[in-house]
């Protein structure tokens, strides 16, 4: 009589890791330097040199790379820059690319 053992399925399982997504801070003509910095050290968690290095970055080229995260987290930090710039009446965008 066959048990339980002998007949046990051996699958193999293909973990597949979430997609990645870069979120970037827009460059416009009127925030403030100040604002920019606060946003990345407060909602990106970055130290002030790198959230000044980021800032930089957004001046100077046009948009800067504040993280790399899955969909989730990149979307609720681009709603809270929304909100947050929104709050302050700044235009400050930022928006999320996949990686």
């Amino acid at each position: 009589m066959a048990t339980k053992t002998d007949y046990e399925l051996h699958e193999e399982t293909a973990l597949k890791y979430p997609k990645k997504y870069k979120v970037y801070l827009l460059n416009d003509d009127y925030t403030s330097m100040e604002f920019v910095v606060d946003i990345l050290m407060t909602i990106f968690h970055k130290s002030y040199e790198e959230a000044e290095a980021i800032m930089l970055e957004v001046h100077k080229h046009e948009r800067g790379l504040c993280g790399v995260y899955t969909y989730e987290i990149a979307e609720t930090k681009v709603m809270q820059v929304t909100r947050r710039a929104k709050e302050s009446a700044f235009p400050l965008k930022a928006t999320m690319e996949e990686e």
